[in-house]
């Protein structure tokens, strides 16, 4: 069994076990154990275990990936409109595009407080031995509003 399908199928695993303590717990009050004041905790912890890996699962969104994009590290972010990434100095230029689009899908909608997000490419050119200076080779902007 794969991470991904054990991760879909926690919370009903949670959740039966909640339910089969709920019913322990009833049962406890019932015919008065010691056991009863643990046995809710018990219950209440593996119900809440079942309620935030649903919450898990539905929040959680797998990397969009595009035929013919490279990887690009992040260099600059301000968390609101502007992301940098880095390009090697032998970065194809047919690959500038997909990589651009990968990076835009790539941003969770409703982030940034809906802000139009400008992504950049740049390499750094050499200008001569130990200094540099950064070339913009690709933007796109991208509204990143939950409409």
């Amino acid at each position: 069994m794969s991470f991904f399908e054990l991760l879909e199928k926690t919370p009903k695993i949670f959740g039966f076990l909640g339910i089969i303590l709920f019913i322990f717990t009833i049962a406890a009050f019932i015919f008065n154990f010691g056991f009863k004041f643990r046995i809710i905790g018990a219950t209440i912890f593996s119900l809440l275990l079942s309620l935030s890996s649903w919450a898990f699962i539905q929040s959680y969104t797998e990397k969009v990936v595009i035929e013919n994009a490279k990887y690009v590290p992040i260099v600059y972010d301000n968390g609101f409109d502007m992301i940098i990434a880095a390009a090697d100095d032998n970065f194809p230029e047919e690959s500038i595009e997909p990589t651009l689009e990968q990076l835009s899908e790539n941003l969770r909608k409703g982030s940034r407080s809906g802000a139009n997000v400008k992504i950049k490419i740049r390499k750094l050119e050499k200008i001569s031995d130990g200094v540099s200076k950064p070339v913009v080779i690709g933007e796109v902007k991208k509204n990143v509003k939950m409409n």
